[in-house]
């Protein structure tokens, strides 16, 4: 499995491209407005793909095997259909349902988006802060993925399940947290003090 892409421009169209190494914001005047960028987006490590691509071999052969040499009563199309139907449980849904959980990093928030049929979505932002805890199986290391889990003590805490490249993706969680954290305490600061209130008559 590739890393995760870093850097490129969001299909949604709200996000652009990073300018700057690594990803992180331009410095801007402070209380000005950060451009959202993308830093990194990425699926579950494909190896849970392998047993789909395997029953997808077995039933081709046996489907090229046993087409015209099926014994009576059976047919042609009963065969389609058995090999039809294994296929899209065993094959294709399971693709599906890996292909359309997305996480992406962007210099604001992580967001997850799941669901075949109804879309589901869910966002942590960088600038509250939370914790990053990193959770590795034995064929998880074999493969360099794991598990990262992203708490900041009041919502349910967001998994972010077979992370291909975990080291990679930990550290740019780290360096956004600590980057928006530093851009609001800054804003925090520039900000004018509250004029005195009018004289009392």
């Amino acid at each position: 499995m590739a890393a995760p892409a870093v850097g490129r421009e969001a299909h949604n169209g709200s996000m652009t491209q990073p300018t700057t190494y690594g990803g992180r914001p331009p410095m801007v005047v402070p209380g000005a407005p950060t451009p959202e960028l993308r830093v990194a987006r990425f699926r579950r490590h494909a190896r849970r793909l392998v047993w789909s691509a395997l029953v997808l071999i077995l039933v081709a052969g046996a489907f090229g095997y046993f087409f015209g040499n099926l014994p009576a009563p059976l047919e042609n199309w009963m065969l389609l259909t058995a090999a039809a139907t294994v296929v899209l449980f065993l094959v294709l849904l399971p693709f599906l349902s890996w292909w359309a959980h997305v996480y992406t990093v962007t210099t604001r928030r992580v967001l997850e988006r799941s669901g075949i049929f109804g879309v589901r979505r869910r966002e942590l932002s960088h600038v509250r802060g939370y914790t990053i805890q990193e959770r590795r199986g034995i064929l998880q290391r074999m493969w360099g993925a794991g598990t990262l889990v992203l708490s900041n003590g009041v919502d349910q805490p967001m998994r972010l399940v077979d992370v291909p490249s975990v080291g990679l993706v930990h550290e740019a969680l780290v360096d956004q947290v600590e980057v928006n954290q530093i851009l609001a305490h800054r804003d925090a600061q520039a900000l004018p003090p509250a004029p005195p209130p009018p004289p009392a008559r």
